[in-house]
């Protein structure tokens, strides 16, 4: 009777015991296996805090969200900044004007065609102040972005509303949103969409889990933009395959900073390494993707380290901050855990604890529907990506393009060809009656951050991006008959117009009558040698006249070209900037 009286109890204990373990097991911070990083052992040491496991994405979730609401700020800020220069009512190309075009196209009606031409919220709003419109649009998104920057929490509405609001004016921006870094945060927003609930402001919504395809939309994205990279280099110019492309980069690329200065004089074996490295982490780490978790987390790393790279090295607007995003989603909860604090972590493993023990909720309706939404996405993105697919192993291969009108899968790439060489356009005006006087003083109009004063010091801006300098590259290897907007800005310039000086750093005839003519000189750059006698003097940039890029203009005779063109007829003004 004894024997059995002790066996009973011992297997009641024996019971007790493995209740606590179970419930050990489920809890987020109770018990020896899941301790509360806080509580102290029996020896008063502090117990190891609980781990995350991989496979989920609540941390990822947060994470993108935040990443991709930054951008957003980013784009917005620089909209709201220069959007009433470049498209608004007095703007060097007037949306008003190119909304007006795109009606007469289509009917002369504001209707589904109108809308599928050109999708924008601005065919909806009134006419009348077309400056307080873009202005409403870009304030409105930066708050919600900065709503889900501050916060952490999003929901469908947000980040589509988000998605709506920039498609608005990326579709009316015409040529200073002709960039592929639109269509990338374009088709960027709209994957953020479907990453978070419809309703629901909480970092961690219990009925709507990440889903594992949304988070392949990701992965997918960034494959495709390395791959479209590093493709398009290989089949464009001969100095990606002879590894010497690094050689000029540093120099000719749209708006060097000063770290460009120093890394263009790097050793020629440096330069080759840069090339190769290029070349494995555009065309072989994308694969890393697709095999396993550990080596998909390795791509991951390699892109954001590849980006940060070239962040430091140039300003190319926020197209690399951009581009970490979608590297991002290559890590899980395990891997990105020590980026929040145990409040958060605590949350999530009690989620993983819960799924593991099976104690979660049933799928309701809402979310089997969402389920339903989210394979439906992957199917979306799969068809999309067929025409970029095919796009990428053809030899014809084209670069930032879409091939749907929302701009929702595109292809991407950069850098296919590098100038060798770097020219300005330098605007130059004087009060002199007579621009063929040899005594005429023609003094320099300064961008805010493009190469000019060679005295200046390189910018340094990036993730913020001046579009007016970004396009005077272009136009600096270009005609001026293919870049119209260059004599515009001398109509501008000579009109003392506020709105176009904005847009400069320097106005030389600042409290003093306006140019008589105005003109554009066409220079060759190159940095300066670091510690030579040019460096010393405070030199940055050594430069040689190639010769007039457009003669010089006055008003009466620019009057036929604007006449021409349907632009506003400047006229002087008193007020200088």
């Amino acid at each position: 009777m004894a024997a059995s009286g002790e066996s009973s109890e011992s297997q009641v204990r024996k019971r007790r015991v493995d209740s606590g373990r179970t419930e050990a097991d489920c809890a987020p911070s109770g018990g020896r296996n899941e301790a509360d990083p806080g509580e102290k052992g029996e020896k008063g040491r502090r117990l190891p805090e609980p781990r995350l496991r991989p496979g989920t994405f609540w941390l990822t979730r947060i994470v993108l969200l935040r990443s991709v609401s930054f951008i957003y700020f980013v784009a917005f800020s620089v909209a709201y900044n220069q959007n009433k220069q470049l498209i608004g009512e007095h703007g060097l190309m007037p949306c008003k004007s190119y909304l007006n075009s795109v009606k007469r196209y289509v009917g002369g009606k504001i209707g589904v065609a109108a809308l599928a031409y050109t999708p924008s919220v601005l065919w909806f709003l009134s006419w009348s102040d077309m400056d307080a419109n873009l202005d409403g649009v870009a304030l409105a998104g930066m708050a919600l972005s900065g709503f889900v920057l501050v916060t952490g929490t999003a929901n469908m509405l947000i980040m589509a509303a988000l998605w709506v609001l920039y498609h608005s004016l990326v579709n009316v921006g015409q040529l200073w949103y002709s960039f592929g870094w639109e269509s990338q945060l374009l088709e960027t927003g709209f994957l953020a969409i479907f990453l978070c609930p419809l309703w629901t402001l909480s970092q961690f919504p219990r009925r709507c889990p990440p889903s594992a395809i949304c988070i392949w939309t990701f992965r997918w994205l960034i494959v495709r933009i390395m791959l479209g990279a590093g493709l398009i280099k290989i089949r464009g110019d001969k100095c990606w395959r002879d590894l010497t492309c690094m050689d000029y980069h540093y120099e000719t690329q749209p708006v060097p900073n000063p770290i460009s200065y120093y890394l263009h004089r790097s050793p020629w074996w440096f330069h080759r390494f840069e090339t190769l490295s290029n070349h494995f982490i555009e065309l072989i780490a994308p694969f890393f993707t697709f095999m396993g978790r550990r080596m998909c987390a390795v791509n991951g790393a390699i892109q954001i380290l590849f980006q940060v790279v070239l962040i430091i090295s140039g300003n190319l607007s926020f197209l690399n901050w951009l581009t970490i995003v979608p590297s991002l989603s290559c890590f899980d909860d395990a891997s990105l855990g020590f980026l929040f604090g145990s409040g958060s972590r605590r949350a999530v493993l009690e989620i993983q604890n819960e799924e593991k023990s099976g104690r979660s909720d049933k799928p309701s309706k809402g979310m089997l529907i969402r389920r339903v939404v989210n394979i439906s996405l992957g199917v979306l993105i799969g068809c999309l990506s067929v025409p970029v697919v095919m796009n990428l192993l053809s030899s014809r291969q084209v670069m930032n393009t879409s091939f749907d009108p929302l701009r929702i899968v595109n292809t991407y790439g950069a850098f296919g060809s590098i100038t060798k060489e770097r020219t300005e356009v330098i605007f130059q005006g004087t009060l002199s009656a007579d621009p063929k006087d040899p005594e005429a003083v023609w003094e320099e109009y300064q961008f805010l951050c493009k190469p000019g004063d060679v005295y200046r010091r390189p910018c340094l801006i990036s993730p913020y991006h001046y579009r007016l300098d970004w396009l005077m590259w272009f136009a600096a290897f270009q005609t001026y008959e293919q870049s119209e907007f260059v004599i515009h800005i001398a109509g501008r310039l000579l009109s003392n117009d506020s709105t176009v000086l904005s847009l400069l750093q320097h106005n030389p005839f600042q409290g003093r009558d306006p140019p008589r003519w105005v003109r554009g000189e066409h220079f060759i750059y190159k940095f300066s040698r670091p510690g030579s006698d040019s460096a010393a003097q405070g030199k940055w940039w050594l430069r040689k006249r190639i010769g007039a890029y457009f003669p010089a203009v006055d008003l009466q005779g620019l009057r036929g070209y604007f006449q021409s063109r349907n632009w506003p007829h400047p006229h002087i003004s008193t007020k200088t900037q």
